[in-house]
């Protein structure tokens, strides 16, 4: 069993960056691979950026590429979401995942999530 911790949210401008991390217990953490999704008001949760055990493999959704970079320490037990050029439409509670079944994008083939962190971006 894995417990994940998201922290690193807040209220940021238009245009600014912020890091999110995902601290995981359990000495399991560096053989899951591991995902961030977000959901906004009135929106389903939608994939956001993926990554796999090893951090050798990475996975965007559209919408982020160029702008977010996703990666993980195994050694700290940490996986981190970089998002620069952030923008209104980001605003959303971002949520951390590990250990999918077989597709990374698909949030329901994930076994174990945070509790959630805030990201609002003001115009």
């Amino acid at each position: 069993q894995v417990q994940l911790v998201e922290s690193g949210g807040g209220l940021v401008q238009a245009g600014g960056s912020l890091r999110l991390s995902c601290a995981a217990s359990g000495r399991t953490f560096s053989t899951y691979d591991m995902a961030w999704f977000r959901e906004a008001p009135g929106k389903e949760r939608e994939f956001v950026a993926a990554i796999s055990w090893s951090g050798g493999i990475t996975f965007y959704a559209d919408f982020v590429k160029g702008r977010f970079t996703i990666s993980r320490d195994n050694a700290k037990n940490t996986m981190y979401l970089q998002m620069n050029s952030l923008q209104p439409d980001d605003t959303a509670v971002y949520y951390c995942a590990a250990d999918p079944h077989r597709h990374w994008s698909t949030a329901g083939e994930y076994n174990h999530w945070g509790q959630g962190t805030q990201v609002t971006v003001s115009y």
